[in-house]
């Protein structure tokens, strides 16, 4: 057997929302950018995760959540990411949620068990530093 595997994962401060929308549903003007704006849709719903401060209170959502980016780009070949940083998560019984995309994963944890999740990669070898947010540069509205 080899040994695991260890990686880098960035803790970013914004507090996160996981929000369900109807199936179809147009983008609301809410939908704001934080270090992580996300939108899937499918032929059953449409979840974004997006800044809480945005989402209104009759929305519904889970709430709140911290994101870890795993330092990246990950090459494409690479496999059992997840796998290494999920398993001592769940040994320690913390859900999440997670998100890939073209460059990394992302992984939310709720917010008031980060200390946990941070403590559980640590033991692992992971290790866990402050994010230095990248803003992107908005777009200007027509109108």
């Amino acid at each position: 057997m080899t040994d695991a595997r260890t990686f880098n994962l960035q803790q970013f401060p914004e507090k996160l929302a996981v929000v369900r929308l109807a199936p179809g549903a147009e983008i609301p003007d809410w939908a704001e950018a934080s270090s992580l704006l996300s939108i899937t849709a499918t032929a059953t719903e449409t979840s974004l995760v997006c800044a809480t401060r945005s989402v209104p209170t009759k929305v519904q959502s889970q709430k709140p959540f911290t994101a870890f980016a795993v330092q990246g780009p990950l090459d494409f070949e690479l496999y059992g990411v997840l796998v290494e940083l999920l398993q001592p998560l769940a040994e320690a019984e913390i859900s999440v949620f997670t998100i890939s995309t073209f460059d990394t994963d992302w992984i939310l944890v709720p917010q008031s068990l980060v200390d946990d999740a941070t403590e559980a990669w640590r033991r692992r070898g992971h290790t866990v530093a402050a994010a230095v947010p990248v803003t992107p540069p908005r777009k200007s509205k027509k109108k």
